[in-house]
């Protein structure tokens, strides 16, 4: 690296609590110098104190991402602060679980405005400031529910699809600008407070499946793209796999994980239906990890929080892959 950036300059969106306060973590082990936002102010001091801690500098701002305005400012704050910003990571994901017509109209549209147009205001309020420099790199989070539908997260689904369509697009534009970067990132489960977050119209109570990826596993691929960018990364599945089984057969796979998703609604442990953490923040810090990959916390296979049910569909599409070279 040259010396103008030898010392990272990061932005985290989404980053009280699970994979953004994880990376914001791994960038101060490298005494990354960040800029955090959230919703939730309880969660960016937590993560803040943990990342000087860790040998970081740390900023916190209560930004909602919806708010086009309010992402604007925050930008031109960051960049004030930074003085450059090497790498933006848009990492906000909400979601909520049920039936389509079962879920109020106000949850859906909150999904699609924080997952999609969050990013977007994110991205519109970076766009200039990397211009400006002529380099920068652009992580937008995604899941591996960019590939496959998730029946029962309709909106989830919407607003991921349109994510993996956003960066394209976007990648298209700065084609011309070789040190600008648009990498996204989507991994299957993971193990995050978000779990506890959601929005939930099952009447069952969320849990996570076996094998869910740790926040910090996924943290690692982000820190990685600061210094090495590439378009796509999946972590947790082969990315082949998942792309071939989208275009192979991606009907019959989203038929498969609805009937999955009608027998585990009918024999799931019961739950109360409520709007999660989809409108307000958490009153209270959530931390990195949401816990469940531990012997004390596990359950029983079910659902994982936020929508992302559709990463049980990346077996599936191994399996069509295998079935190819068989």
């Amino acid at each position: 690296m040259s010396k103008r950036s030898s010392i990272l300059r990061i932005v985290i969106t989404g980053a009280s609590s699970g994979i953004g306060a994880a990376t914001a973590l791994a960038f101060a082990k490298k005494g990354a110098h960040l800029v955090l936002a959230a919703r939730g102010q309880a969660g960016l001091e937590d993560i803040a104190a943990k990342v000087r801690a860790a040998g970081g500098t740390a900023e916190v701002r209560s930004v909602d991402v919806t708010d086009a305005a309010a992402v604007a400012a925050f930008a031109a704050e960051a960049k004030a602060i930074l003085g450059e910003i090497d790498l933006w990571f848009s990492n906000v994901g909400v979601g909520v679980v049920g039936k389509y017509q079962d879920v109020p109209m106000a949850d859906h549209k909150q999904v699609i405005d924080a997952n999609l147009l969050g990013h977007m205001n994110d991205a519109h309020a970076v766009w200039p400031i990397f211009l400006a420099q002529d380099r920068g790199t652009w992580v937008n989070m995604i899941s591996v529910g960019g590939f496959f539908a998730t029946p029962y997260a309709a909106a989830y689904a919407a607003s991921k699809f349109g994510l993996r369509g956003f960066s394209q697009a976007l990648r298209a534009e700065v084609s011309k600008h070789p040190h600008i970067h648009v990498c996204d990132v989507y991994p299957t489960f993971v193990d995050t407070p978000g779990i506890d977050h959601t929005g939930n119209y099952t009447g069952a109570t969320l849990s996570l499946p076996p094998g869910a990826l740790a926040p910090e596993t996924v943290a690692k691929a982000v820190v990685k793209l600061a210094k090495r960018p590439r378009n796509t990364t999946v972590i947790g599945a082969p990315a082949c796999a998942m792309k071939l089984g989208q275009f192979a057969a991606p009907n019959l796979g989203a038929a498969i994980m609805n009937g999955f998703m009608d027998v585990w609604s009918d024999r799931a442990e019961s739950g109360e239906d409520d709007a999660g953490a989809l409108h307000e923040p958490p009153a209270a810090a959530s931390g990195v990890d949401g816990g469940r990959r531990h012997p004390e916390r596990r359950r029983k296979a079910g659902i994982v929080a936020g929508g992302v049910a559709a990463a049980g569909l990346a077996g599936l599409a191994a399996f069509l892959w295998g079935r190819h070279h068989d």
